[in-house]
């Protein structure tokens, strides 16, 4: 009897497996911490060959766990960490450099040097030239691998951004593919036309052979035959989408927040993208059974890394969970503001060079305060994401639902429903995003009947209204708005 969906969540911290039974309830998990690589100031990469390992770890391990069996397994869901690059040989299945994480910033040069080609890729793809996403990753690696571009160019080297380099792992390299949401991370898949574009490929001089094939977000990627096993990959999405589509916002105007390493909002906007002129990013939400939903997407590049940044950085604090604590311990920030900048702005701003700045220091400042404010940057940084999604859309958002590992400071839930003056809705799994790739799973193996059986799987566990006066609010999010404008002027 299939009893579970089997999701594979591969962060970029961690490598995540875990059980989801037919009411999408949590049954077992497993994770393993992944290292990052910094060569160089700006650079940030990690070894993809570790991330597999951890992947095959995670899987044996959850099963052991939940006393599960292999025929006991529907089918497999797959989420990764998007734009975060990998190039490998093709004969030999390893790779020829670092994966690029999504984070990096050391393909800056090359974007740089497209600027003129600015409007172009935007109007293809939805998104801005940038280094975040994986066309000038790709062009970094084979400019600095020797002999690479001869190879990419004979078909010897193959792309994939981490969920393409799974399924090909797990499917033994039978099967080279990769969904259209990750696909539209690229800067080179033409969100309108559904396919690799020619013009881009030509601006990044990037071989085609190279590429993955684009499947929808449900459709058989092939057995884990790495697992000897007559199992089927069924579902695949970049772990952002697939959390908007486990939190069910299946309508036009539905939006979701993740509060991860990054936090990411995304806005449900239907079959027709809506292009942005104020640094919002339009994507392919999923594509089912011939039908392709669009989103727009605001992308916060330090969210809960700051947090990781007071226990490992400044080590102000030994966990997580102290920062609630030790916040709650002061009335107020004491005036003191943070701009996370540790790798640049997302939107609205687009600003790699700007960094981390700490504002409103005083001899009274105690690290309570700077934890405080430290929580309040991430909600800051969301709302800057959602004024601007808010008005582009011309769509009155009355509520946002949330998942990720700071939803668990009550402060920083509260605090965003405050200054967003809307109701924040925590649901009762807060593992979304292998949700969402367990229901992509499910509706194309049958594990799911429909939409709607996946709707009655969707409860929350906490609501959280605003209860700060709107003057009170705006008058920090002001303050806010000045520390970033401070920051983006001081550059050494």
């Amino acid at each position: 009897m299939k009893k579970y969906i089997l999701s594979i969540d591969q962060g970029t911290t961690s490598s995540r497996a875990i059980l989801f039974n037919k009411k999408g309830e949590l049954v077992a998990s497993a994770s393993k911490e992944l290292n990052l690589i910094y060569p160089k100031e700006g650079y940030v990469e990690q070894d993809a060959v570790e991330i597999w390992s951890s992947v095959v770890d995670v899987i044996n391990n959850v099963l052991i766990k939940a006393n599960a069996q292999w025929t006991e397994v529907d089918s497999v869901g797959i989420t990764n960490q998007r734009e975060t690059t990998v190039v490998w040989d093709k004969k030999s299945g390893k790779p020829i450099y670092n994966a690029i994480v999504w984070q990096s910033r050391q393909s800056l040069g090359i974007c740089e040097s497209l600027s003129k080609k600015e409007t172009i890729i935007h109007n293809k793809t939805g998104l801005l030239i940038n280094p975040y996403f994986s066309a000038s990753k790709i062009r970094f690696i084979l400019d600095h691998v020797k002999g690479s571009q001869e190879k990419a160019e004979k078909g010897e080297l193959l792309f994939g951004t981490i969920d393409t380099w799974l399924v090909w792992k797990l499917t033994e390299g039978k099967v080279h593919a990769t969904d259209t949401t990750n696909a539209s991370r690229t800067m080179l898949f033409n969100i309108f036309d559904l396919k690799w574009d020619k013009d881009l490929l030509e601006i990044f001089n990037i071989p085609s052979k190279m590429l993955p094939k684009v499947m929808s977000s449900k459709a058989d990627y092939g057995k884990l035959e790495y697992f000897g096993k007559d199992i089927h990959i069924l579902g695949v999405a970049g772990d952002q989408q697939a959390s908007l589509f486990g939190h069910t916002c299946f309508k036009p105007g539905e939006c979701k927040n993740t509060y991860g390493t990054g936090c990411f909002m995304l806005m449900n906007t239907g079959d027709k993208p809506i292009l942005s002129n104020n640094g919002l990013l339009t994507t392919i939400a999923w594509t089912l059974d011939g039908k392709t939903t669009y989103a727009l997407e605001g992308s916060v590049f330090i969210g809960g890394a700051a947090i990781q940044w007071l226990r490992d950085g400044i080590k102000v604090i030994k966990e997580a969970p102290e920062c609630d604590l030790l916040a709650s311990q002061v009335k107020d920030n004491g005036g003191v503001y943070f701009v996370p900048a540790f790798v640049g702005l997302g939107t609205p701003y687009w600003d790699d060079e700007v960094r981390g700045t700490l504002f409103g220091i005083t001899r009274g400042t105690t690290r309570n305060h700077i934890v405080l404010a430290t929580l309040q940057a991430i909600a800051f940084q969301s709302k800057d994401v959602f004024d601007v999604m808010s008005d582009e859309s011309q769509i009155d958002i009355t509520s946002l639902q949330v998942d990720g590992g700071a939803t668990n400071s009550n402060i920083l839930m509260q605090f965003q429903s405050d200054i967003l003056h809307i109701d924040i809705q925590k649901p009762v799994c807060l593992e979304t995003t292998a949700l969402g790739v367990c229901y992509l799973a499910g509706l194309k193996s049958g594990f799911f009947k429909n939409i709607d059986h996946v709707k009655e799987c969707h409860n929350f566990q906490k609501t959280f209204s605003p209860k700060m006066p709107m003057v009170e609010a705006y008058k920090m999010s002001e303050a806010w708005k000045k520390a970033v404008e401070s920051a983006r002027k001081f550059k050494l």
